[in-house]
């Protein structure tokens, strides 16, 4: 019987059934639409700020308190790390976060007028098969997104004919002439070389007054061999917290249960650490510019759409709320009549209820699906990628529609609690 009475109403009262099931699939649209984003946002968005540089500085320990005070004679710090090492830092255990590194060396060097200019060696797109089997293309060309070639292009390392090319800065080169193809002799410490200019860059800094070459002709002309003064390293990480700070400043102050939460969570001073235990006699540090950007750009992001969902289920409750209310109201002789036959308010009550919640299931499941598709037009138009579904949302959107739902049926449930049968059946 009950059963039935259901049936009958959810056919007799199709339209605001389906006024209500719309309304839920909505906000339910929403919040999984906003949720499968939130919850998958944080690598893409991490994967777009890479873009703009990085977010890890390596040196030697010698020279991690004095770089920036002191400069040697050759142009360095005064310390160095070794190349033959590099490759360690994609095996620490954070190694799929790290998504490219680049290291540098940089020497003196004198024109043929004698003029000195300053030589930075780097990779550019270089090519490394690690000891994990994996293949990786690392170097400027990807972490330097930003400098704009004036003329030319980037050194290409897989070229056989490019061991003698030169990048050279806008600034720099206006100053000496020099334009793409132009010839350029440099005298280091140990050695001297010819460069053919294969690219004028602008970066906007100290770089435009800067010539980059190849790693090994810069470690050549430097008698440098197998020594490199810094690396950049471009890594996804966790905005930090209060736990990440205090382990940044001393990991041995942390509890054994906090050292492991920390070391297994990418944080920028978690993947330091690891970086400093991989490498011989290093420091590592976050650049706090980048990496407190990072972690302001996500929050405020998820903010955002934390926000949304709450409104979208404000808006959906209020909805349903006016909807289900009316539904009573036209119903009351109803209502009123099998209060009068000796049904309790309990039992009408679920009824309602009942009717309410099998319509908000029709809608929350075509909500879910309607959402994780806009997330899929979102992660599209935005990030250029689609978004996976993260099985936790389900739950998630499931416990928001019943609590949304519950909301919008209290002011309709205290109406039929008020719902007198002989006022109601008397027109009074």
């Amino acid at each position: 019987m009950f059963g039935r009475m259901i049936r009958g109403t959810l056919f007799r009262q199709w339209k605001k059934m389906l006024m209500i099931a719309f309304t839920i699939a909505l906000g339910a649209s929403l919040a999984s639409a906003m949720l499968s984003v939130m919850l998958d946002v944080g690598d893409k968005v991490n994967q777009e700020l890479k873009t703009y540089g990085a977010n890890i500085r390596v040196v030697p320990k010698s020279a991690s308190v004095l770089s920036g005070l002191y400069e040697v004679e050759d142009g360095g710090t005064g310390g160095y790390i070794r190349e033959d090492e590099l490759g360690k830092i994609k095996t620490i255990f954070w190694t799929y976060n790290i998504v490219d590194y680049a290291p540098f060396i940089t020497v003196d060097a004198a024109l043929e007028n004698g003029e000195k200019v300053k030589v930075v060696g780097s990779w550019f797109d270089h090519h490394l098969s690690l000891p994990t089997g994996e293949e990786l293309d690392a170097g400027l060309e990807s972490m330097r997104s930003w400098w704009e070639l004036e003329s030319g292009a980037w050194i290409d390392e897989q070229k056989e004919s490019s061991g003698k090319e030169a990048m050279v800065g806008t600034e720099l080169a206006g100053k000496l002439g020099l334009s793409v193809g132009s010839r350029i002799s440099l005298a280091g410490k140990e050695s001297s070389d010819t460069f053919t200019v294969c690219g004028i860059f602008d970066a906007g800094g100290d770089e435009d007054n800067e010539i980059y070459i190849q790693l090994d002709n810069a470690q050549a002309l430097g008698g440098l061999d197998n020594k490199v003064d810094s690396i950049d390293v471009s890594a996804l990480t966790t905005p930090d917290n209060e736990l990440a700070e205090r382990a940044a400043k001393d990991p041995k102050s942390l509890t054994v249960a906090q050292y492991e939460l920390w070391y297994c969570t990418a944080y920028a001073s978690s993947i330091c650490w690891q970086i400093q235990q991989a490498l011989t006699d290093c420091v590592a540090s976050p650049v706090r510019q980048v990496a407190d950007s990072e972690g302001e750009i996500l929050n405020k992001t998820e903010l955002l759409m934390i926000l949304i969902t709450i409104l979208s289920l404000i808006g959906a409750a209020l909805g349903i709320c006016n909807l289900v209310t009316a539904s009573v109201m036209e119903r009351s002789q109803e209502i009123g009549l099998m209060k009068a036959i000796g049904a309790y308010n309990g039992s009408v009550s679920l009824l309602v209820l009942t009717e309410v919640f099998v319509t908000a299931v029709i809608g929350g499941t075509a909500g879910f699906f309607a959402g994780f598709g806009f997330a899929q037009i979102i992660g599209h138009s935005v990030f250029g990628s689609s978004i996976a579904l993260r099985p936790m949302v389900i739950p998630i959107v499931a416990v928001l529609v019943f609590i949304v739902t519950m909301i919008g049926c209290i002011p309709a449930i205290r109406m039929l609690l008020g719902l007198r049968p002989t006022e109601v059946l008397h027109g009074k």
